[in-house]
C-alpha cells in the first residue's frame, strides 16, 4: 500500500516531483501552495527540515513500492503536547484507503514516539473524503471554521485515551 517515512533531505527531488505532478489535484480541495513554493523549493525544504530537527514539526512522506512519493502526512506547530495534522495523497493513489492507513500510523507515532496528547485537523465541507479519513481515525468535530473563503470544520483527537 505505502510506507510511511520521516522526511529527510534525500526526499527532496521526489517530493518536488510529487507536489508538481499533483498541484492541480490538490488545489481542488486545499489552497494552492503558490508559485513561490515551487520556485524556492530547495530553500523551503531545508528550512522545514531545520524546523523538524528543532522539534517544531514532524514531517512524513508516503512511498510506494517503486520508491515514488504518493502522499504526505504531517504534524505541524507542535506545542504543549499538541499538533495539527495535515495530509495529502496523490491523485493516482486516492480512494484506496491510503490516507486512512497513513493517518492511523501518524496518530500512533504522535501518541507514542512523539509523546503528544492531542491532534487537531481541519477540512473544508466540500471535501467529504478528508472528513471521512478523520472520523475513521477517531477525530471528532470541534466546530466550524472558515478556510480562505470556504466553510469547513475543525476536528480534534485526544491521544491520551489511546494510552489507556
Amino acid at each position: 500500500m505505502g510506507e510511511l517515512q520521516r522526511l529527510t533531505a534525500a526526499h527532496a527531488p521526489a517530493l518536488l516531483a510529487f507536489e508538481t505532478a499533483n498541484r492541480a489535484w490538490f488545489a481542488r480541495s486545499i489552497a494552492d501552495r503558490g508559485d513561490d513554493y515551487f520556485a524556492h523549493f530547495a530553500q523551503r525544504h531545508a528550512a522545514i527540515l531545520a524546523e523538524q530537527a528543532a522539534g517544531l514539526h514532524h514531517f512524513h512522506v508516503v512511498v510506494d513500492a517503486s520508491g515514488a512519493i504518493v502522499g504526505r502526512v504531517n504534524l505541524v506547530d507542535v506545542a504543549d503536547g499538541r499538533a495539527e495534522l495535515g495530509y495529502r495523497i496523490a491523485a493516482s493513489a486516492a480512494g484506496r484507503g491510503l490516507a486512512t492507513a497513513m493517518v492511523a500510523q501518524v496518530c500512533a507515532l504522535a501518541a507514542g514516539a512523539y509523546a503528544l496528547t492531542g491532534l487537531t485537523a481541519v477540512t473544508t465541507l466540500d471535501n467529504p473524503a478528508s472528513a471521512a479519513v478523520l472520523r475513521r481515525n477517531g477525530f471528532i468535530v470541534d466546530g466550524p471554521i472558515t478556510l480562505g473563503d470556504r466553510s469547513g470544520m475543525r476536528y480534534f483527537r485526544d491521544l491520551e485515551i489511546q494510552r489507556i
